[in-house]
């Protein structure tokens, strides 16, 4: 028997930028390190460690360069950050990040709510993102998130066909991938199955992570529903934190706890030991004091004779 089999799921953690940015306290640089420590000493191999904003807008990401020099000593862990613009990609390419991600809101509203941009200048965007990436850090991955995929708090509906268009948009910009995130949390089941079946047969192996929120409580199932359509790499933030302060109403990610029980349960690996993912939320309390977490697994605990890695049914 193998003694450490590859996962079937790669968990990609967004806490540390996601989470931290959706709260107004700002997380003391020394915690910010002692968490994504911890989070990699669960298993986690692939950390979004922070974005690369101006400190007045986001004071919580002042500092990122340091926080991903921290990250960089993490031996196999992919340090990424989120970059809203050409500025920002090339401050996290000088800091070493390993992968940008874009944002590119499908919603024309969120859009110039986000990042202050059209959606066109987004395009526009990735594409100069992707000419500084070649040019000074050829081994860097991009990867472009579709937000508001599923709707939007400001615009409402937001058609599946600009979804698909903006995503083949993203790759033919120069990403080398683009997945769908539910920025809003208004995606169900159906509507997650039938986007990324879409996705997937217009881009193909470039379709990229289920970005999932827990607004009205669907974040599994639709986790559940792209894993079914072949999404093999699922964003998650430990503690449920995150949102995004310009989708009014947006609230917490999927519970990176909760994600990693029900694929462990189903016998589909992760990677991650779910003892060490649920001591994590020690340095994440100890660094936002008063700050609630949620995550029913790990408030629940684990089933009695649940052994992590057999299938449990």
């Amino acid at each position: 028997m193998q003694a450490n089999p590859e996962p079937h799921v790669l968990i990609s953690e967004v806490g540390p930028r996601d989470g931290l940015q959706s709260v107004k306290a700002t997380m003391p640089t020394a915690d910010k390190k002692r968490w994504i420590t911890a989070l990699y000493d669960a298993g986690l191999r692939e950390i979004e460690a922070c974005s690369f904003v101006p400190a007045k807008l986001l004071p919580q990401m002042a500092d990122a360069a340091e926080v991903v020099k921290h990250a960089l000593t993490l031996p196999g862990l992919t340090v990424m950050a989120l970059v809203p613009n050409l500025r920002g990609a090339q401050a996290a390419l000088e800091a070493g990040v390993h992968k940008l991600t874009i944002p590119v809101s499908a919603s024309a509203a969120h859009s110039l709510a986000n990042v202050r941009k059209t959606r066109e200048e987004m395009i526009d965007e990735v594409r100069r993102i992707a000419a500084l990436r070649k040019e000074i850090a050829p081994g860097v991955r991009i990867e472009a998130g579709i937000s508001t995929a599923f709707g939007c708090t400001l615009q409402g509906d937001v058609p599946e066909d600009e979804v698909i268009r903006l995503a083949t948009q993203c790759i033919a910009a120069g990403a080398d991938e683009s997945g769908l995130s539910d920025t809003t949390g208004y995606a169900n089941p159906a509507q997650v199955r039938r986007l990324f079946r879409r996705l997937h047969a217009e881009i193909g192996s470039q379709a990229g992570a289920a970005h999932m929120h827990n607004t009205r409580g669907l974040g599994l199932a639709n986790c559940l529903a792209a894993y079914d359509e072949g999404v093999r790499t699922f964003d998650a933030s430990l503690g449920g934190l995150g949102g995004c302060p310009y989708a009014p109403g947006a609230s917490g990610n999927v519970v990176t706890e909760d994600l990693v029980f029900m694929f462990e349960a189903m016998g589909v690996r992760t990677g991650v030991n779910l003892e060490q993912l649920m001591a994590a939320r020690a340095p994440l309390q100890a660094g936002l004091p008063g700050e609630p977490l949620y995550g029913m697994t790990p408030e629940a605990g684990l089933p009695k004779g649940f052994v992590q890695g057999t299938v449990n049914v």
